[in-house]
């Protein structure tokens, strides 16, 4: 499939690129085909495709799993794809919005199993489909996912720069994350402006460095993430007493306790230094 083609297919039934919607197709199958084998995926797979788009992907998918069950926001999209009749049987079509969707019922869908995910989503929606998947990890297996450049960088970026924050943490204590490949505008109907990368969040088995660290309050230390790097300009201390967690001096106990300094801030702790505060918070307001 290539660009032409694409375009000829959206035009023949009336459609184009929503600009609303953010859509950029991927279009080249050689890629779409490369994506597919790195994730590794087998006959006795069910595989959730989220964005279905022109279909690049879901053909290749349909050859290596069981089952795709396929999630797509445009109706326009699913018209298209009924009307023409040219995806594989094993292919399920779905109306839905994955930030809408109930992942327990999509495991329910999957045959009871976690899920393994395939998306290319729209730029826009990258962040809270990520914070999604983050929040439900006990239902995935592993997602693949097409990401902006510079969101997918940020979600391996070390402790120290910029880049490193909040997704970075968060994705770290419940996941491992692997840049796959990279992925040029051209290879997309219409070309986005930036490059982009397929990463793989890998949440079964338990990353070792997370089972290290025993049981997590997840929702604590989501709380203390979140307040740390909120005002990231602040020191560590300053920072999470304005979460209403702890008062300022039991804050800087438990900060102390963790082995760190008050004055430190978000970008310099690791994932470990962060489940040591949220545990010693978690202790202060027990005790």
């Amino acid at each position: 499939m290539v660009y032409q083609n694409s375009k000829s297919q959206l035009k023949q039934q009336g459609l184009a690129p929503n600009k609303k919607l953010g859509q950029n197709f991927l279009v080249h199958r050689h890629t779409a085909q490369r994506i597919v084998s790195l994730a590794g995926l087998s006959k006795q797979d069910t595989v959730i495709e989220v964005g279905v788009g022109l279909g690049a992907l879901t053909t290749p998918l349909a050859e290596a799993a069981g089952r795709v069950i396929g999630l797509e926001t445009d109706s326009g999209l699913i018209r298209l794809h009924k009307k023409e009749g040219s995806l594989p049987d094993n292919v399920e079509l779905i109306h839905q919005d994955v930030l809408k969707s109930d992942l327990d019922q999509l495991v329910r869908l999957s045959g009871g199993r976690r899920l393994k995910i395939i998306a290319n989503l729209p730029y826009s929606i990258s962040s809270p489909f990520l914070f999604k998947l983050i929040e439900g990890h006990d239902y995935i297996d592993f997602a693949v996912v097409m990401l902006q450049k510079e969101v997918g960088l940020r979600l391996v970026a070390e402790s120290g720069t910029k880049e490193y924050g909040v997704p970075t943490v968060m994705l770290a204590s419940c996941a491992e994350t692997t840049i796959l490949m990279r992925v040029k505008p051209e290879e997309f109907h219409p070309r986005p402006k930036v490059d982009s990368v397929i990463v793989r969040l890998a949440f079964q088995p338990v990353p070792s460095r997370v089972s290290a660290l025993g049981k997590i309050d997840f929702n604590l230390l989501k709380k203390v993430v979140n307040g740390a790097f909120g005002q990231r300009r602040k020191t560590l201390l300053n920072a999470l007493s304005s979460t209403w967690l702890l008062d300022k001096q039991a804050m800087e106990q438990c900060i102390t306790a963790s082995g760190l300094k008050p004055s430190i801030r978000a970008e310099r702790l690791e994932l470990e230094d962060f489940v040591r505060i949220s545990r010693a918070i978690r202790d202060k307001k027990n005790s």
